[in-house]
């Protein structure tokens, strides 16, 4: 094709050029009359061209003739012609494609970069990561070598460009299409099984441009698998893709949501490059899919962050469950062990205990008074040894026979009676609330054990000027107890320690009264919660099923 044209006088201009931005060829030759000025050439078939050259200043008009030379269908100018000063024309022939070449190698850095951080995933999120990945290098590749700039800086490389250009559009499907169906999460087989099929399309298209880059044969039969069909193919994913990412995001995912949003963008706008490039006959230069492209990709790094984000959520939520598990099998089988032990030993000691406990009495009333004060003191020994024993048998077997419906309230009172009069020779204030009718099953003298263990850790936790306050109320349908102190307090470590036999913060404590306070509130149904801060107090919660007291109910129910 020749191209010919007139130059007005340039005399206005101290160094005038000559740009056009945009030319269907291959080989490219400018005349000025008869007189050759500029030649290039290409030996690869990309033949999207530039052209900026110098020209003379004149002050008449000079015909130029432009030769282009090419194998394909197209060839010609589609851009104006620009004549002004060539530093200009050369900045405006830079400018124009280098925000491409920006943005490809943007893409290309951030997508290896997240390759070789793919390594550090756990393996199910590393599939969706490197897809996502191969997708986004695919798509600055794409966007690198499909720049004009590219192949007039880096000729030599031309043809390694094209076939990085192909390699990469047949990369780019089966990777997008991947990522689409862990977004969906697998909910669309026929999705899947369309992905698949495209996936061996792509493997069939690499191994078409092979054969043809090593035969250059058979042109007409390569464009139709790589253009037509694939074209054919690209269409029918995007509109399927918009029209599941529609369904999924009716019924309210978020993710959902982005994907419809960037995935309508970009096929919106590939759409129309597509329509528009068979409309012109193949001389339209595409360029709106770049800007969805940069909208898709910035709603897959979205929903890809969310997806991780929500894996790490049920990961942490996951260790906290089974480090509570593991904490309460290990507490059950510890107590289980000394449940089994102090079944088998308590009976077997006690009644040792109480003979020997008779002899010494016996021997204490007939010895002098300097040795009485040795037997009082080993009695009083042999009783907490026998205090202890009591302790184990109630953790082996509350005595749970008798359930009857109690009320907290009732409960409370006898207890303050009790209580008061310890927590004032401590020189503390014992405070007492409780909401009337909080009905719930349990045991009268067992609770009362339980919670007077509590109630005096308190009291002896909080020495002169303390106070402890006990509250009962109703929280939804449980009866609540709270029992808090402004005592000495425990650390996190302590806390998990509780209930521990032989563990106590106490230093003649055995931990064996709050291990049976433990059993006593779990054969009642019951939950028991401590929270506490160092120097600053602690809180005990204990809950209780909450049931509704008629005239029906009977007040005693079996075991």
């Amino acid at each position: 094709m020749w191209v010919h044209f007139t130059i007005p006088s340039t005399m206005g201009l101290q160094r005038p050029g000559l740009l056009a931005e945009r030319i269907y060829g291959l080989d490219l030759s400018v005349y000025r009359e008869s007189h050759l000025l500029i030649q290039t050439r290409r030996d690869f078939t990309f033949d999207l061209n530039k052209l900026l050259m110098p020209i003379e200043q004149t002050s008449e008009p000079k015909d130029y003739y432009i030769r282009i030379l090419t194998t394909s269908e197209r060839a010609g100018l589609i851009s104006d012609i620009r004549i002004d000063e060539i530093d200009l024309l050369s900045k405006r022939f830079i400018r124009q494609d280098l925000p491409d070449l920006l943005l490809g190698s943007s893409i290309v850095f951030l997508a290896l970069i997240m390759l070789f951080c793919s390594s550090y995933l756990h393996r199910k999120q590393r599939s969706s990561w490197v897809a996502l990945c191969l997708f986004s290098l695919s798509i600055g590749i794409l966007i690198i070598t499909y720049s004009p700039l590219t192949y007039i800086y880096f000729k030599e490389y031309g043809k390694i460009l094209l076939l990085l250009f192909d390699v990469s559009l047949f990369l780019l499907i089966p990777s997008f299409n991947y990522y689409i169906d862990q977004v969906f999460n697998g909910q669309f087989r026929f999705f899947t099984k369309y992905r698949r099929l495209q996936a061996y399309y792509s493997a069939f298209c690499l191994v078409a441009l092979i054969v043809y880059t090593i035969s250059g044969q058979h042109y007409e039969v390569y464009y139709v698998i790589l253009n037509i069909i694939l074209s054919v193919l690209i269409l029918l994913q995007l509109l399927l893709i918009i029209v599941l990412s529609i369904l999924r995001a009716i019924k309210g995912s978020w993710s959902a949501i982005l994907l419809s949003l960037g995935i309508i963008l970009f096929a919106s706008s590939a759409t129309a490059d597509l329509i528009f490039y068979y409309l012109s006959h193949r001389t339209y230069v595409l360029y709106l899919w770049k800007f969805g492209v940069v909208i898709l990709i910035l709603t897959l790094v979205i929903i890809l962050a969310r997806r991780i984000s929500a894996d790490y959520g049920k990961l942490l939520n996951y260790s906290k469950e089974l480090e509570i598990y593991n904490h309460s099998l290990q507490r059950t089988e510890k107590m289980k062990i000394i449940s089994d032990l102090a079944a088998s030993v308590a009976h077997e000691v006690r009644n040792p205990l109480q003979v020997t406990r008779g002899f010494l009495q016996l021997l204490s009333s007939r010895t002098d008074e300097k040795n009485k004060t040795y037997f009082d003191l080993a009695t009083n020994e042999l009783d907490r040894a026998s205090d202890i024993i009591t302790d184990f048998l109630t953790f082996a077997k509350p005595d749970l026979e008798t359930i009857v419906v109690l009320d907290m309230y009732e409960e409370m009172k006898k207890i303050e009676a009790m209580m008061t009069p310890m927590a004032s020779m401590y020189g503390g204030v014992l405070l007492f609330k409780s909401q009337e009718q909080l009905y719930f099953r349990g045991n009268s003298s067992k609770l009362k054990q339980a919670l007077i263990n509590i109630i005096k850790n308190s009291i002896e936790a909080i020495g002169s000027d303390g106070w402890i306050k006990i509250n009962a109320d109703t929280e939804g349908e449980e009866v609540i107890v709270r029992i808090a102190d402004n005592g000495d307090g425990m650390d996190d470590e302590e806390v998990a320690k509780l209930g521990i036999p032989f563990f106590s913060t106490k230093t003649k404590g055995t931990g064996l009264g709050l291990m049976v306070t433990f059993r006593i509130i779990e054969a009642m149904r019951g939950t028991i919660v401590f929270h506490s801060v160092k120097t600053k107090g602690t809180e005990v919660i204990i809950r209780f099923p909450l049931i509704v007291k008629d005239s029906e109910l009977p007040n005693e129910i079996g075991a």
